[in-house]
C-alpha cells in the first residue's frame, strides 16, 4: 500500500471537508485570489469558456469553481436518440453491469445495491449499463441531464469521503459505494435511470437545482426523499446539479434502455457529447 493510499484511511475526512467548505467560501480577497489563481495556473483552466472570464472577479473560490459557462460553450448533440455526457471529465469506466456488479478498476468492483443503498432499487439495473465520469479540478463542475427524466426520489447515502482520483480508484476497494453520495432516481421515456453524485475528500458538497444544497449536512443514516407527484421534469441537457468542488458522476441504465459506446478509460468527454444511443421510438 502506497503512502498516498494509506493517508486516505488515516485522514479525518469529514472534519477536513468542513474546513474546506468554509475556506472556499471566504471572501477575503488575498485568500480567494490566491486559491483561484493557483488552480487556474496549475490545472490550465480555460476561462475563455466562462460567462465571467476574469477569474479574480468571483466572490469566492467556490463561485469560481462552480462557474457558469457561456451559452455557446457546450452544445447538446442534436439527435434526440443520442445519450449525452452529463459532465466534463474523463471516463473512469463504462460498460455492462454483470449480475449486479459494476467494474471499478483492475481487480476492483462493487454492487449496484451497495451503490444505491438497497437491493430493491438495484434490481432493474442487474444486467444493465453504467458509465463513471471523473471530474478533475480543471473541469466544469455543473452536471446536466443525459436524457429527459422526471425525478422520482433522491437517496442520501452516508459514507467515507475517500479521494476518487485514479490512484485511489485503483487501490481502494468499492470506493464509490463507500463514499458519501446522492442517488437521484429518474423515470425516462424508456424506463428508469439513475444519476449518482459521489462525494470525495475535500470536495464532498453537492447541490441540486430542485433542492439547493443537499450535502452537507453529512448523513449518519440513509435518507430518502420522494418527489412523486411533484412533476419535477428536467429536459435532456438541462442543468440538474453541481459539485461544490469536484468528484464523480455515475449513470445506471436497465438492460435495453441505453447502449453505451465503447469509450476507453481516461477518454475525455464534455457535457452534451455522445455517450451512446437510446432505443428508437
Amino acid at each position: 500500500m502506497t503512502f498516498n493510499v494509506l493517508l486516505q484511511y488515516m485522514l479525518p475526512h469529514r472534519a477536513l471537508s468542513r474546513v474546506v467548505y468554509w475556506a472556499t467560501r471566504w471572501t477575503f480577497k488575498p485568500w480567494k485570489d490566491f486559491l483561484i489563481g493557483t488552480v487556474v495556473r496549475n490545472y490550465q483552466v480555460n476561462m475563455a469558456e466562462a460567462a465571467q472570464p476574469d477569474p479574480l472577479a468571483y466572490q469566492h473560490f467556490n463561485a469560481f469553481f462552480t462557474r457558469k459557462l457561456r451559452a455557446d460553450a457546450r452544445r447538446a448533440d442534436a439527435d434526440p436518440g443520442i445519450l449525452l455526457s452529463p459532465a466534463d471529465g474523463k471516463i473512469s469506466q463504462m460498460g455492462k453491469i454483470v449480475d449486479g456488479r459494476i467494474f471499478q478498476a483492475k481487480g476492483q468492483d462493487y454492487t449496484a445495491a451497495e451503490l444505491l443503498g438497497d437491493e430493491a432499487s438495484a434490481a432493474p439495473y442487474r444486467n444493465g449499463r453504467f458509465a463513471t465520469i471523473y471530474l478533475s479540478p480543471r473541469d466544469y463542475h455543473r452536471v446536466h441531464m443525459p436524457l429527459s427524466g422526471t425525478l422520482r426520489e433522491t437517496v442520501h447515502v452516508p459514507g467515507r469521503i475517500f479521494s476518487v482520483a485514479p490512484f485511489a480508484v485503483e487501490a481502494i476497494p468499492r470506493v464509490f459505494a463507500r463514499n458519501e453520495r446522492l442517488v437521484c432516481h429518474f423515470d425516462g421515456e424508456h424506463g428508469p435511470f439513475v444519476v449518482v453524485m459521489v462525494g470525495a475528500v475535500l470536495v464532498s458538497s453537492v447541490a441540486t437545482v430542485w433542492d439547493g444544497l443537499v450535502i452537507p449536512p453529512y448523513a449518519s443514516s440513509i435518507g430518502r426523499k420522494s418527489f412523486t407527484g411533484q412533476n419535477i421534469t428536467l429536459e435532456r441537457f438541462a442543468e440538474m446539479a453541481r459539485f461544490n468542488m469536484g468528484s464523480t458522476v455515475i449513470l445506471l441504465f436497465p438492460d435495453g434502455t441505453a447502449e453505451l459506446d465503447a469509450l476507453p478509460s481516461q477518454q475525455s468527454v464534455r457535457v452534451g457529447e455522445r455517450l451512446g444511443l437510446l432505443p428508437r421510438s
